[in-house]
């Protein structure tokens, strides 16, 4: 066995030498030469480029401007960024009422909280969480945003938004400062510690009913200002559509995808058919569908506006996208995991929930993030059915008077935005897949 000498110092990594950097670069760069030819080529490319976009998008750039002719009265050669910054408002929030506007940010501010417990090591049931958002959220922010009277149904499920929020938000507390969850928490307050599990349920079910009738009762005085779709618009419809397609696309894409696999002839050939007849056709023309054709199949009554419509319309033509990935995932994993799972006495629903989906949804992520990232680039099409979303937006800057002909700067800052969401989106998909690496130390 090595004795380390108490006085011995720890080896330091050599520092990088002159010698080994002119290696790596004669040896990557200047090998020949015509590998020499083509490096300083690049190089002059990579140069002109850089410095042109620099010089038209900043050096010679107008920020400040009443309208398109004083940026070309200023500079006939540099970018306009006046038009990008005096529409700001409109590209993140279309026409919506500025007075109003804080409804938006009070619903992206809540949705951040109410998903801050999934990256929180100490917070338990974190399942939980996502499927409260998914579940509650939607009808929260529909009616935060939209605003107007509100039916039973409506009224129900926001006082179902408001309870799980609370109970949320409480979970967190107990989880960071008694590193429990917050229904042992309760149990534990009240001295039922060594009741039986039904004693415990039923009071956990009492307090969630009495918590409930409060919400209730409370939220039946509020009384927001009806705001039309019409005035949706910008990165704040964009977000709304792409969201809930992503939050709802996953959960139906496993259903379709376990329903084709499923002994059952009926469930398997109608689940078969509506994959294969959703992704036969492309998503303008499901898109086109939806505006037209669900009016006719509604109830007397029940009227849907159009970002329903088109939200409907993104879930299901994803959703079958994403049954396919799943389906692959489901393919990838060995039998003896089923078989494994139904010798310790798991059931269908306990096998695949426990040992199957959750290794298959681990092979996934890239597919997943990679059709969730496509679905976020798709919703551009909603513009094509008179929607103004953030394309929508950005296009019609250059119809305003004031800065009329203006294309190329919207364009380029609404490439920048959804660059910088996709990569976000890419960079967070690669840090689950290292996370959950099963050869992954550390």
């Amino acid at each position: 066995m090595a004795i380390i000498n108490a006085n011995q110092t720890p080896a330091r990594a050599a520092p990088i030498s002159e010698t080994s950097i002119l290696g790596w670069l004669h040896k990557n760069l200047f090998s020949s030469a015509f590998n020499a030819l083509l490096t300083f080529f690049m190089l002059y490319i990579i140069y002109q480029t850089v410095s042109g976009v620099l010089t038209w998008g900043l050096f010679n750039a107008t920020f400040v401007a009443e309208n398109r002719r004083e940026c070309f009265d200023n500079s006939l050669t540099g970018a306009c960024w006046a038009g990008v910054i005096d529409w700001f408002d409109n590209i993140f929030y279309g026409r919506y009422p500025r007075e109003e506007i804080w409804r938006i940010d009070f619903g992206g501010l809540l949705l951040a909280l109410w998903m801050a417990p999934m990256w929180i090591p100490r917070v338990k049931g974190k399942i939980l969480v996502g499927v409260s958002v998914v579940t509650f959220y939607p009808f929260l922010a529909g009616y935060l945003f939209s605003g107007g009277d509100k039916g039973i149904f409506m009224q129900v499920m926001v006082a179902g938004a408001i309870v799980a929020f609370a109970i949320n938000m409480a979970n967190v507390v107990t989880g960071l400062t008694k590193n429990m969850a917050l229904n042992a928490f309760l149990v534990q307050m009240l001295g039922q510690s060594k009741s039986s599990g039904k004693t415990r349920r039923n009071i956990l079910l009492l307090l969630a009913t009495v918590a409930f009738v409060v919400a209730f009762v409370w939220q039946m005085g509020w009384n927001v200002e009806g705001v039309s779709w019409t005035k949706w618009g910008g990165l704040f419809l964009t977000m709304v559509i792409s969201g809930i397609g992503i939050a709802s696309a996953l959960p139906g894409g496993i259903l379709l995808a376990l329903g084709r696999r499923s002994k059952l002839p009926i469930i398997r050939v109608l689940s078969t058919g509506f994959i294969e007849v959703f992704r036969s056709v492309p998503l303008i023309t499901v898109l086109f569908m939806a505006t037209t054709m669900f009016p006719l199949f509604m109830p007397e009554g029940v009227v849907l506006n159009k970002p329903v419509q088109v939200i409907i319309a993104v879930v299901l033509f994803n959703a079958c996208y994403m049954a396919e990935t799943v389906r692959a995932g489901l393919q990838a994993i060995p039998k003896g995991q089923a078989e494994g799972a139904h010798t310790i006495g798991l059931g269908y629903w306990g096998a695949m929930g426990l040992i199957i989906m959750p290794q298959a949804l681990k092979h996934m992520i890239p597919n997943i993030v990679g059709s969730f990232i496509g679905l976020l680039k798709d919703t551009t099409l909603v513009s094509i059915i008179g929607l103004f979303d953030l394309l929508g937006m950005l296009t019609s800057i250059s119809k305003d008077v004031p800065w009329l002909g203006l294309h190329k700067e919207p364009l380029i800052f609404g490439a920048i935005l959804f660059f910088i969401l996709c990569f976000a989106m890419s960079k967070y998909s690669r840090h689950l897949e290292v996370k959950l690496s099963s050869d992954h130390k550390g």
